[in-house]
């Protein structure tokens, strides 16, 4: 996945964030370029490249790298691989005046000081190509947990998936070539086309059945109430891949005695490696294209 870019010149800061910002520090360095890491020390079984303070890192290095997200909560830096915490505040925003500063879903912290104003700072969440790489790894990682924790086979297992975004098409994919039989729930007409096209089966929302061994969704509205739940065998495992409040209705599951299972934020847990270098090979891209 490493692409080696030759015309940089830059050293690169790690600020806070999971395992993935551990390998994306790793892969960095791994293509010779200087980088710098902070807020990273309690990683296990991986060493960060370079550990210094934030202090340090702040000074030397000209392009800072956020987390994924760079906040939870807009309050503090989004670190959970260390004992410290960074407040989000003016002081903050000011050190990074004249640095380019790269983070993933950055609205909150934008908004948490007037000072991001003032500075060079880009979301690559945005970006097209990290939201397909992760749609990949969330589509792998669902599937692993599904395997986990179903007692069949997903070959020849009769799997649906609801909404048929990035994530969806990925699941259709990587189940058909499982050989699973799969059903794809979506609104628009030409989602149909391309569903049919990836040799699963288009249903609309209102007309899903039952009898289904796996159901993924990736919709973070309700979509499947309890009128669809009721088909539903026991022995159906739903995965909620969405975000809040899902696609599931929790309660009529529970009343059912369905089993739900909350599989959110897969690439970091499952991937984080191949997650790291997606968002290297993102912020790469990004640098490219203001330098060239």
């Amino acid at each position: 996945m490493s692409r080696q870019k030759k015309n940089f010149h830059h050293t690169f800061g790690v600020l806070g964030g999971d395992m993935r910002q551990v390998y994306l520090a790793q892969s960095i360095a791994a293509d010779g370029f200087p980088v710098l890491t902070s807020g990273l020390e309690k990683a296990q079984g991986e060493r960060p490249p370079e550990p210094v303070d934030f202090e340090q890192l702040c000074r030397q290095a000209d392009v800072i790298l956020l987390p994924l997200p760079a906040t939870r909560e807009g309050e503090t830096l989004n670190m959970p691989l260390s004992a410290q915490g960074i407040k989000l505040d003016e002081e903050f925003a000011a050190r990074f005046c004249g640095k380019q500063v790269l983070g993933g879903m950055t609205g909150k912290l934008a908004a948490s000081a007037e000072g991001w104003s003032r500075v060079s700072l880009r979301d690559y969440y945005q970006r097209e190509e990290l939201l397909i790489g992760n749609a990949v790894l969330t589509a792998e990682g669902a599937i692993g947990a599904a395997i986990a924790s179903h007692p069949g086979s997903v070959n020849g297992a009769r799997c649906l998936v609801t909404g048929f975004g990035r994530i969806g098409k990925a699941l259709c994919l990587a189940l058909r070539g499982l050989g699973a039989q799969v059903d794809c729930a979506a609104r628009k007409a030409w989602d149909f086309t391309s569903i049919q096209a990836l040799g699963c089966s288009p249903v609309q929302y209102g007309e899903i059945g039952g009898g289904y061994d796996l159901i993924f969704n990736t919709v973070p509205h309700v979509v499947l109430g309890a009128a669809a739940l009721s088909r539903q065998s026991p022995d159906c495992l739903l995965l909620e891949l969405a975000s809040l409040p899902g696609g599931i209705d929790l309660e009529a599951a529970g009343r059912l005695g369905l089993r739900v299972q909350q599989e959110l934020s897969l690439p970091g847990r499952m991937s984080p490696k191949s997650a790291g270098e997606l968002i290297k090979e993102t912020v790469y891209n990004m640098l490219e294209e203001t330098e060239n």
